[in-house]
């Protein structure tokens, strides 16, 4: 039984994961030199609702990234505007990590390997074409392309190629296998009629700092800054994936985080007026290097898929990530490729696939995600378990918890405790 996961970022890992747990020989082919994609670049867990679908991912077996990011923390439980109990991981140090946890289960990778399209048989997917000219036969296929690039779209719906860490110029652009098989994708939408959405937060090199600032962040974890009242923004929240952050707040201030660089809780922010800002006279970006006037777009290619993450329309293609609904965050992307790379394996078995529960906040999201993208208004909003409109609902539906033997046994309660550590081959 073989699963090939095409893209290697915090999904693909994800449903790497639970895939060789439930017995299947797997690979991951990923375009670039690294793994994790946007997570090079993120390092936000834990914060908001999502503390609780973490604790949810331990109780259902598939604690393996969660810890890892847990381990990679330098600053646990801080508080910053509108965000509770986050914690920060280094993303300098987390992706030789990943690399190792999946080598040594033996799941085969294959970086700076671009698949650039499909062998189709109607509805089944028999293997994938590389850029190199290989061919690759697999039983079943989990897409966790994301939804970023090509160069095109981020000309097209925003201020132009950023060179963001996904450098699709080095390594190419993002192909997406669902429209490959014949599967017409959707976008997110923006209020002013165009696609997509602008990349949350940038990078700025933490020894570009002044001496006390940098101090600050690596004592603290988090330092807000004052945005000088004629730079004010508030029209760029709007443009924002990360709805969770649009809040005033972060238009007055410039909320800044350690995450191994130091984050910027904006899309992008013109270079000479950051330079304004005290402590940051000598700032310097370094993701996305085009930080003064642009970030990568987003959420251009969505596959249509049901509640235990396959695609409609074809047999044997699960989706998982940013490709599968209009998400924020690698929480989010872990939960997803979880239950797609467990699917994957009960398809290719036949037997029935596992769709979680809306009485656990991981099952919630999925379907309340995929209902809303049927609707115009619910392609203009993200879904995400640290804020906006879904984390309102977590908490209007009480699955928003820190307590974790609660959550442990909500997910008792519907008899899912370690599911995804089962054997299944």
């Amino acid at each position: 039984m073989k699963v090939l996961v095409i893209g290697g970022g915090w999904a693909g890992c994800a449903a790497a994961i639970t895939a060789k747990k439930a017995g299947a020989e797997v690979h991951v082919f990923e375009k670039t030199d690294l793994l994790l994609g946007l997570g090079n670049i993120g390092g936000i867990m834990r914060n908001n609702g999502r503390f609780t679908a973490a604790e949810e991912l331990i109780a259902l077996g598939a604690p393996e990234l969660i810890n890892l990011c847990d381990k990679n923390s330098n600053h646990k439980n801080i508080k910053f505007p509108g965000h509770e109990h986050a914690f920060l991981y280094d993303v300098t140090s987390i992706e030789p990590d990943v690399r190792k946890l999946l080598t040594d289960m033996d799941i085969k990778l294959h970086l700076i390997t671009r698949v650039t399209d499909i062998e189709q048989d109607k509805k089944i997917i028999k293997g994938v074409r590389l850029s190199n000219g290989d061919y690759i036969e697999g039983d079943v296929i989990v897409e966790t392309t994301g939804s970023t690039g090509p160069m095109g779209n981020c000309q097209r719906y925003g201020n132009g190629c950023a060179m963001c860490i996904l450098r699709c110029p080095s390594y190419g652009p993002r192909i997406s296998i669902s429209e490959r098989a014949g599967v017409k994708d959707f976008s997110g939408e923006r209020n002013d009629d165009k696609l997509g959405a602008f990349s949350g937060s940038c990078e700025v090199a933490k020894d570009s700092l002044s001496e006390e600032l940098k101090n600050q962040l690596e004592t603290t974890g988090v330092a807000v800054l004052h945005v000088p009242s004629e730079d004010v923004n508030y029209d760029k929240l709007e443009a924002k994936v990360c709805q969770q952050y649009a809040l005033k707040e972060f238009a007055e201030n410039l909320v800044m985080l350690d995450t191994g660089h130091a984050k910027l809780m904006t899309s992008y922010y013109p270079l000479d007026k950051l330079r304004k800002i005290p402590g940051l006279e000598k700032a310097r970006y370094v993701d996305p290097l085009a930080g003064s006037q642009g970030n990568s777009i987003r959420y251009l290619s969505v596959a249509p898929r049901t509640n235990d993450m396959k695609v409609i329309g074809v047999d044997n293609l699960f989706c998982a990530g940013e490709k599968s609904g209009l998400f924020v965050g690698h929480t989010e992307a872990i939960s997803t490729g979880s239950l797609a790379g467990h699917n994957a394996v009960r398809f290719c078995l036949g037997i029935p696939l596992l769709t979680l529960p809306a009485s656990l906040s991981i099952g919630d999201i999925i379907s309340y995600a995929n209902e809303r993208s049927q609707t115009r208004e619910g392609r203009k909003s993200r879904y995400t378990f640290a804020g906006s409109d879904y984390f309102k609902r977590m908490k209007d539906l009480n699955l928003y918890s820190i307590d974790i033997k609660e959550i442990e046994n909500r997910v008792k309660k519907v008899s899912l405790d370690n599911v995804f550590n089962q054997k299944l081959v």
